[in-house]
């Protein structure tokens, strides 16, 4: 079993969306940077990158709240013990076979695994959500002139949702398909077509990533909003 350090609340396998993706494993926990201990990545046998070394204590404990979560979810879908590691790209390094998702924000972590065979790509994110103020400073940056002006149209009240969604399911949308295609791509290369109050958003690619994943091509994604965060999840299966 994964050792659990004091700064993290019991690990919830609790499913957060709207639907369960079928053969995956998915853990959160809350935590608690200023409870974090020296000893805490020794104890849970997670050696910690140089980068990680040299970090603030609240990087220090999202990365291994992060972690943790991630080798619990291991060895629940298959008798795992392993962490995975940082790669060069600085996405975590997964056993072969493995699709997964790591994704923390404030005080919140949580990772989803599952077979590559049944699921090609996963990709989470969790974010705090946008201020209006805030959601309308960025938007510009996030959104694409199309969904700018799809925005334009919602009342004032659903703007934050909005611009807080584009830019959570896009990073989702990147992690899922980086593994696959190996290229980068940033938010002006997709864009949100459509999302609903029950969960469900529709993508389109806005770039040609691969002659497989090209200028055109539409995915679904969903959501859930709760305790001032939103978590998103964008799946390829195999």
């Amino acid at each position: 079993m994964t050792f659990l350090p004091a700064f993290c609340t019991p690990l919830d396998g609790h499913w957060p969306l709207p639907a369960p993706l079928p053969g995956t494993v998915f853990f959160s926990t809350r935590f608690d940077p200023v409870r974090l201990d020296n000893g805490d990545f020794q104890r849970c046998a997670v050696p910690p990158p140089a980068s990680i070394q040299r970090s603030v204590a609240k990087r220090q404990a999202e990365f291994l709240a992060g972690r943790v979560c991630a080798r619990a979810a291991l060895q629940r879908l298959d008798h795992l013990d392993c962490t995975p590691a940082i790669g060069e790209d600085r996405a975590p390094v997964w056993p072969a076979h493995i699709s997964g998702s790591i994704t923390h924000s404030t005080g919140h972590a949580a990772a989803i695994v599952g077979h590559k065979a049944q699921w090609r790509g996963l990709g989470m994110d969790v974010e705090n959500m946008l201020t209006l103020e805030r959601a309308q400073r960025l938007a510009a940056e996030i959104l694409t002139a199309d969904e700018l002006q799809r925005m334009a149209l919602l009342p004032q009240a659903q703007i934050a949702q909005c611009v807080t969604l584009t830019f959570s399911v896009k990073e989702s949308l990147f992690k899922a398909l980086y593994p696959i295609v190996q290229k980068r791509f940033y938010f002006e290369h997709a864009e949100v077509l459509d999302w609903s109050d029950t969960g469900h958003v529709r993508l389109r690619l806005l770039t040609d990533l691969s002659s497989e994943w090209c200028h055109g091509k539409e995915l679904d994604g969903q959501f859930a909003v709760g305790d001032g965060q939103l978590l998103s999840l964008v799946a390829v299966s195999g």
